[in-house]
C-alpha cells in the first residue's frame, strides 16, 4: 500500500506570515494539533500546539505578534504519494518524527500520513486477519 492511500487528505494549513494567536484559534475551531505551513501549494514547515508551547509561550513571546516562521518547524520531510508504507515507516523511525507530509510531483499538498493513521490502518489489518483465521477455523471443523 503506498502513502497515498493511507493519509488523511482533508489538512489544515497556516501561513509562514499569519500570527501564532490565529494559528492556535484555527487548531482550536479545527481541534488538531498540527497545521501543515503553505507558500502557495507547497509546504515550507509544520508547526505543532507543542511549538505553541516550547517556541512562543515558554520564551514569552506575545501570540498576536509572534509570526508562524518563528515557531515552526521548517523545512519539513515530505514523501511522494506513491510512496510505500514500508520506506515511510523507516523514514519516521529514522527522523525521529511521528507525521511525513505527502506531495504529488509538483511538490505541493496532497496529505498528512501520521503515526496514528498507520496504527489505526495496522489495527484494521489485525482485526480482517482474525476474522479470516474464525472463517478458517469453523471451515475445518
Amino acid at each position: 500500500m503506498t502513502v497515498g492511500k493511507a493519509c488523511t487528505r482533508i489538512v489544515v494549513t497556516a501561513h509562514p506570515e499569519e500570527t501564532v494567536q490565529t494559528v492556535a484559534q484555527r487548531m482550536a475551531q479545527h481541534d488538531v494539533g498540527t497545521l501543515v505551513v503553505l507558500e502557495g501549494d507547497r509546504p515550507v514547515g509544520i508547526i505543532t500546539d507543542r511549538d505553541l508551547v516550547i517556541r512562543v509561550m515558554a520564551k514569552e513571546l506575545l501570540p498576536q505578534e509572534a509570526t508562524v516562521r518563528v515557531a515552526m518547524t521548517g523545512n519539513p520531510v515530505c514523501v511522494s504519494e506513491h510512496t510505500a508504507l514500508e520506506e515511510a515507516i523507516a523514514l519516521m523511525r529514522g527522523y525521529h518524527i511521528r507525521r511525513l507530509i505527502v506531495v504529488n510531483e509538483k511538490k505541493e499538498l496532497v496529505g498528512v500520513l501520521a503515526l496514528d493513521d498507520l496504527l489505526l490502518l495496522l489495527g484494521e489489518e489485525q482485526h480482517a486477519l482474525a476474522g479470516f483465521m474464525r472463517v478458517a477455523c469453523h471451515r475445518r471443523e
